[in-house]
């Protein structure tokens, strides 16, 4: 089976992140396969047992994992890390009213962040996962790319990583399909060759997020309203909803309104405002152009390149690229670059706090994270939105 990695003989040692699932299982057979040197690292980076933190089976799973393959498994907590450098930042921002994407901040802060000093400390050259990605190490550095299975590619919660750590990483798997790792794993008689992939947040997992949230933000509830001012209900607090949800808003159907979905529109926070609509094609749910903060380069010279930069974009995991330009808009408060975006069609839901990823072809340039979004007057025609003191108003 082949393995896009450089040459083990000159690599040395690799710590394979061992989730317990299957992805990083054939990662680490692949790795010892090729003649590599591989040893596992299982990270628990949550601290909760309340029934829903899966970390001791998986851990058990990886544990029989390990032993299969015949390669020692190291154990670490990050948990108290994770709490500082991720969930911290993710309670902020729903504080604020944003929707934060805290997998693309454990990918860089803990994963490929503390994680790989970690990995120098036990005397390893390299860090692998079993992410679907691939780098391609060249004269130039390390470069990000899809993975062979579009479907699964999960270069855009890989995005943020520092050159530094891309430099240190291997995807083994990133040139596989999910189909096909199944069966590499079943083949070898690996434990974990049919356990079920793991969904929703790292640290939520499976729990009920509505419940999960309230324990650790306050909630105000405050009134629901259509976009021309008329309140249909009450919200139990911002925090709990994002751009674009259609369940869970709590209307059901209303004999004063039309039979079809609602639709969260906008968060004005200013009076605690839930503003919803009935069209999935509402133009308060569509935005043209949106800027960006912390906008971070996996090769810093793509920012240097003739302005305004095309390329490819995704706004959240899994949606289709989006052609656009990307300008430089001067210095922010911080010294940063701030980005603005313009895309040739507008988009739907676009949220503050989720972050932008950019393409050309399928390589990853970086991304960064999504501060405002609006509606261009050309893309409208006789109408354009616009914000005005934090809330949103539609100017004919």
């Amino acid at each position: 089976m082949q393995v896009p990695v450089p040459d083990p003989k000159k690599a040395g040692t690799v710590i394979v992140g061992m989730s317990g699932g299957v992805d990083s299982a054939v990662a680490a057979l692949l790795l010892r396969d090729a003649g590599y040197d591989v040893q596992g690292l299982f990270m628990a980076n949550w601290d909760d047992e309340d029934g829903y933190c899966t970390t001791a089976t998986d851990y058990q799973d990886a544990r029989r994992t390990c032993a299969a393959l015949g390669v020692a498994l190291h154990r670490v907590s990050f948990a108290a890390e994770y709490r500082t450098q991720v969930f911290e930042y993710f309670l902020r921002d729903y504080a604020a009213g944003r929707t934060p994407n805290p997998d693309v901040l454990c990918n860089r802060e803990i994963k490929f962040g503390v994680c790989l000093n970690y990995m120098h400390r036990l005397g390893a050259s390299w860090i692998a996962t079993g992410h679907y990605a691939q780098v391609r190490h060249g004269e130039s550095g390390a470069r990000l790319h899809k993975a062979a299975d579009e479907s699964k590619d999960q270069s855009y919660f890989l995005h943020s990583i520092s050159a530094t750590a891309l430099n240190k990483t291997l995807f083994p798997i990133g040139h596989l399909r999910k189909a096909e790792v199944r069966q590499i794993a079943h083949a070898a008689g690996l434990p974990v060759y049919d356990k079920p992939d793991s969904t929703g947040i790292c640290f939520i997992g499976e729990r009920p997020f509505a419940q999960f949230l309230s324990r650790h933000l306050q909630m105000q509830p405050g009134p629901i309203e259509t976009a021309e001012g008329r309140v249909l209900g009450e919200h139990r607090g911002l925090a709990l909803y994002t751009l674009g949800q259609r369940s869970g808003i709590g209307l059901g159907g209303r004999a004063d309104a039309a039979a079809a979905p609602w639709y969260v529109a906008h968060k004005d926070l200013a009076r605690n405002a839930l503003i919803v609509v009935q069209r999935p094609d509402h133009p308060l749910l569509l935005a043209d152009h949106f800027s960006l903060e912390s906008m971070h380069w996996i090769d810093p010279a793509d920012a240097d390149s003739v302005r305004p930069i095309r390329c490819a974009v995704k706004t959240r995991y899994r949606q289709r690229d989006l052609e656009c330009s990307l300008s430089s808009i001067g210095l922010s408060s911080t010294g940063q670059c701030d980005w603005e975006v313009c895309l040739d069609e507008p988009a739907r839901a676009i949220t503050p706090g989720q972050y932008a990823v950019f393409y050309a072809g399928d390589r990853c340039l970086g991304g960064g994270i999504i501060s405002r979004q609006w509606t261009s007057h050309a893309a409208r025609g006789a109408a354009e939105i616009t914000y005005n003191s934090g809330f949103l108003a539609e100017r004919s």
